[in-house]
């Protein structure tokens, strides 16, 4: 029978992915949320939710006797745990379990059993799944573990047995360096994993990161739904993800989903699951340079590219398997068509060293014609406390290069503003020449970074565009975007700034003809024009070099200097107001500004409010002149 109320133990896209689909076969949803995501996407679109917490997710996401809890109040049947957070928590599994609930996903034994990198492959090995050269001895002791190292020779991995994110790892490329590795290595497993042991592995020069999705049924089905290829990884976190895997022959293909399956099999898995193998791609694929690295005992945050070449709904095969049905599709019936890419979108600022980046989405313009996996809408906010992914992207395409194109495409249509994005390094990436010709090894954005992290910079097209705006109505882009005109005036010249520096475009009399890539005015006001190209934003503003205050402009518009929260606005609307008398204090990086008035005159109009949080270039007051 199938599942008939389901709380979902996870948040944003996740969340909003598994809604969607139990809600087309008819099943209720509970969702959970914290403080920071009570008025959250996936909370708005589940037929009930139960708040759990504190915003930090060691107070909520991460309680689970907490969460069960919300089952039990909530009269759901089934807990559901998303990817991350407790997906792959044998603990919690049981709970769930013991509370007489339903655990979609695989039993806790299973996920116990993978959990542990070096007992993992011991069980690998055993049942005859190619694992990596190296050690994964009980003997931790240094006296062991260099003279293992030498045999496996350099360079080499050390890794932390509970490790994961890259945490815990290091690369060592002479013997000499191995000690102080070793015990860097240590201390890093111990502070973020409670567990200092570590196995050795051989390294591999040109590693790619090939994986395979699997599924299982209590009633001893296991089958494979082919491979993804995620090799495009930043800091050992995934950036771009496709399927098939670029340069897969037949045999090769056939090899490595054989040994998921007996991966599978070793564990008695039941679920969705992905058994992950690293390449060493310096000869091409091969099957022989293929070998077990480890399984997630849970659904991928790459699903959606094997759905797509596929047609399957994985979500919808946990809901039945955990129902007890069998599954839908024998090996046989299942297949593939097309090539699928999918980019992970986040709220992080390339030019910042990638820095997670937070606020409101006052513009949230995600494109068309692709797929999109998202827990957010505009006017929701991002917060520090949860991973900075805000949506992904899946394109789908009869070739590999036309699904990235598409994917590039859509990539360059982003517009998102205040939250910085790094939608520009995903549409570089996807246009690297390497990557259309496949390429690609978990080097590659290293390899790149000169020219996927440059600063980006406005097209000549995009700055028309926004010298345009700036003049008066009926002279520009808002009333004529006509080419040519008889009689057109001459070439004009306007000052404006970007950002705050200072710019100057010469406007001709004629405009070109756009084109399908152009840049457009995603908002305009009379102190600013924010105009999108290439998965950026970028800010205009009139130029004000006569401004007496800072943030204050001689028109009478005050505008916010830097990002800044509003503490204090001493003024009315329609009170009178000298030159110099403050406006409005803004603080920032913990430091107060104070804004005033830029001459005599009175209120206008006061567009914030003590308490807001606002955005650089946000027009605060609005003073009118006094008439001489």
């Amino acid at each position: 029978m199938m599942i008939k109320r389901l709380l979902i133990a996870n948040r944003g896209e996740i969340a909003c992915r598994i809604i969607r689909t139990a809600r087309r076969l008819g099943v209720e949803t509970v969702a959970v949320f914290s403080d920071a995501d009570a008025g959250a996407l996936h909370v708005r679109m589940a037929d009930a939710a139960v708040h759990i917490g504190p915003s930090p997710v060691s107070k909520s996401y991460l309680r689970g006797d907490t969460i069960i809890a919300a089952a039990r109040e909530s009269g759901a049947d089934a807990v559901h745990p998303g990817f991350g957070f407790l997906s792959e928590n044998a603990q919690f599994a049981q709970g769930v379990i013991d509370a007489g609930l339903i655990w979609v996903g695989p039993d806790p034994a299973s996920i116990e059993a993978m959990g542990l990198k070096d007992a993992a492959k011991k069980l690998m090995a055993e049942a005859g799944v190619p694992v990596t050269p190296g050690y994964m001895g009980a003997d931790q002791s240094p006296q062991t573990l260099i003279p293992a190292a030498d045999e496996i020779g350099y360079p080499l991995l050390i890794k932390a047995i509970a490790g994961g994110g890259g945490k815990g790892m290091r690369k060592v490329e002479r013997p000499e360096d191995f000690s102080a590795a070793l015990q860097s290595c240590r201390r890093e497993a111990k502070s973020a994993f409670g567990d200092d042991r570590v196995l050795l592995e051989k390294y591999v020069t040109r590693p790619r990161h090939i994986e395979v999705q699997v599924f299982g049924d209590r009633h001893g089905n296991v089958v494979h739904l082919f491979e993804r290829d995620c090799s495009l990884q930043r800091r050992h976190q995934k950036v771009i993800e496709e399927a098939p895997a670029p340069g897969m022959d037949e045999p090769t293909r056939a090899a490595i989903c054989a040994a998921a399956i007996k991966a599978a099999h070793a564990v008695n898995y039941v679920g969705a699951g992905t058994i992950e193998f690293i390449a060493d791609a310096s000869e091409g694929l091969r099957a022989d340079h293929i070998w077990f690295m480890e399984m997630n005992t849970r659904l991928q945050v790459e699903h959606p590219v094997t759905e797509a070449i596929t047609g399957v709904d994985l979500v919808e095969w946990q809901l039945r398997i955990a129902s007890g049905e069998t599954l839908p599709k024998s090996q046989n019936q299942l297949g593939f068509s097309g090539w699928s890419v999918e980019a992970r979108l986040y709220a992080e600022d390339p030019a910042n060293a990638f820095m997670p980046s937070t606020g409101t989405l006052e513009i949230f313009d995600l494109p068309e014609g692709v797929r999109i996996e998202t827990g957010v809408q505009t006017g929701d906010a991002i917060t520090p406390f949860y991973d900075p992914m805000i949506a992904k992207l899946i394109a789908h395409g009869d070739t590999r290069q036309e699904a990235i194109d598409r994917l590039e495409t859509a990539c360059r249509s982003i517009a998102i503003h205040p939250v910085k994005t790094n939608a520009a390094f995903l549409a570089r990436a996807l246009s690297e020449p390497d990557f259309s010709a496949g390429n690609i090894d978990t080097g590659f954005i290293e390899r790149h970074g000169d020219t996927l992290n440059q600063p980006v910079e406005p097209s000549a097209q995009a700055l028309e565009l926004a010298a345009q705006s700036m003049l008066p109505q009926g002279q520009g882009a808002w009333s004529d975007l006509v080419g040519f005109r008889m009689n057109a005036e001459p070439n004009r010249t306007i000052r404006m700034r970007l950002a705050s520096a200072p710019i100057t475009v010469s406007l001709p009399s004629e405009r070109p003809h756009p084109s399908t890539q152009a840049p457009r005015i995603v908002h305009k006001s009379p102190h600013r024009t924010l105009i999108a190209e290439a998965g950026e934003i970028f800010a205009f503003s009139p130029d004000r070099t006569d401004a007496t205050h800072g943030g204050a402009a001689a028109d009478g518009a005050v505008l916010a200097p830097i990002p800044g929260k509003v503490t204090a606005i001493p003024i009315a609307v329609g009170q009178r107001v000298a030159k110099g008398e403050t406006l409005i204090v803004l603080e920032a990086m913990k430091m107060e500004y104070t804004l005033s008035a830029p001459f005599d005159g009175t209120v206008a109009a006061i567009n914030a409010s003590s308490g807001e949080q606002v955005t650089e270039g946000t027009v605060l007051v609005e003073i009118a002149e006094e008439n001489q």
